[in-house]
């Protein structure tokens, strides 16, 4: 199973001395894009007005350009230690054991704007891009990622995908038509039996349900055994609209 996260916009500072290396990232097929996105970021960054312009940065957000400067000799730390936000406090990675987080770096990959999607144990520096920024010196993140990353996936074949993105990050990257595959959508329930989608409670309860798979570590290769692992859990799931459960809190 591949679990595909959105990254959050909240990051944590600093990390090891080592620096990024491209080349040694999960799908590494996507090294020319990350170094086209990653060299556009480091330019825009030589204009501390035309970055913040760009990145659409506050007056106290400013130093997230230096951070795009370094890009390339910053230090490095795991992509799901370097992500904070709801999701990622959820999950809780920096508190779970060594046997879960070797899953977590075996089955979850985290869909960055500058990087496309990495593994869990990745080391990745900060940075400042979201999915829906025009990025000076490329094409549009979505002309850039989009076949890119789904031929990826499609390369990686894995028995079967679990898409927990927000749906800015799906427009980057879609998971190929011919892989086993369910699009996760968190929703309540309210007293008059009416379904509602979530927002914040989304991206909390998205890491508690990662972070259980991550502890427990069942085997599965089809929607169908995460139904019935989800069912042995407690966690209840729903049929939604094709290709996609509902996660119901």
């Amino acid at each position: 199973m591949l679990i595909l996260l959105p990254p959050s916009e909240t990051k944590r500072p600093g990390g090891r001395a080592r620096r990024l290396a491209v080349e040694a990232l999960s799908f590494p097929q996507l090294s020319p894009e990350r170094h086209a996105v990653i060299d556009a970021l480091v330019a825009l960054a030589a204009d501390e007005d035309a970055a913040a312009r760009v990145l659409k940065l506050g007056v106290t957000q400013l130093s997230d350009v230096a951070v795009n400067a370094a890009l390339r000799t910053a230090p490095t730390m795991a992509a799901v230690d370097r992500y904070t936000g709801v999701l990622f406090d959820a999950l809780g990675a920096d508190s779970l054991d060594a046997s879960a987080r070797r899953w977590l770096g075996a089955h979850v990959a985290i869909h960055s704007a500058p990087f496309g999607p990495v593994g869990a144990l990745d080391p990745i520096p900060s940075y400042r891009l979201a999915a829906g920024t025009a990025l000076p010196g490329v094409p549009a993140l979505r002309r850039l990622w989009v076949p890119a990353v789904t031929a990826a996936l499609a390369a990686a074949s894995p028995s079967f995908v679990l898409d927990l993105r927000s749906e800015a990050y799906v427009a980057l990257g879609p998971v190929p038509a011919g892989l086993p595959a369910t699009y996760v959508r968190v929703v309540t329930e309210g007293r008059d039996g009416v379904v509602r989608a979530l927002n914040h409670f989304n991206k909390h309860a998205k890491g508690e349900l990662v972070r259980r798979l991550a502890v427990e570590r069942p085997r599965i290769g089809s929607v169908g055994a995460l139904r019935r692992w989800a069912d042995r859990s407690g966690i209840v799931f729903r049929d939604g609209a094709r290709g996609e459960l509902q996660l119901v809190e």
